[in-house]
């Protein structure tokens, strides 16, 4: 049963460095490119899911289709600490029929750096792997 990603972070950059750290690190798998959303609907999303009040607005914002079950997922994503907020979205969830009708029309999410944050960026998953990885030894 496959199920949907909802990251939504400040900036671009910490969708693109939580989207790689689902993949890298979490080993979820994408059974599709990730998809970008408009802000508010993402907040909009997240208060359905949730059930709870919207504490920030988020700036960013992607839609991803995993390969893995719902529970794997989240139970996957507990364990890393990405730098955006992640929902898992399953097929219990209201909406979840909705957005696998309208996933294929939304817009591929870019996750290339920018030129002047990418140095920046690559430092973060570069000491984010360093300090996740239990064979890395100084």
């Amino acid at each position: 049963m496959k199920s949907f990603a909802l990251v939504r972070a400040d900036d671009s950059d910490k969708v693109k460095i939580a989207l790689h750290d689902l993949e890298r690190y979490g080993h979820i798998q994408f059974s599709a490119t990730p998809k970008c959303i408009e802000p508010n609907y993402a907040d909009e999303l997240l208060v359905s899911v949730m059930g709870v009040s919207l504490r920030s607005k988020c700036n960013s914002a992607a839609l991803v289709e995993l390969n893995n079950h719902a529970g794997a997922a989240i139970s996957r994503l507990k364990k890393i600490h990405p730098p955006a907020h992640i929902i898992i979205i399953s097929p219990r969830h209201k909406m979840f029929e909705e957005l696998a009708g309208k996933f294929q029309k939304y817009p591929e999410f870019d996750r290339t750096f920018n030129h002047q944050k990418s140095s920046q960026s690559m430092d973060m998953i570069q000491e984010k792997g360093e300090s996740s990885n239990p064979m890395h030894k100084e």
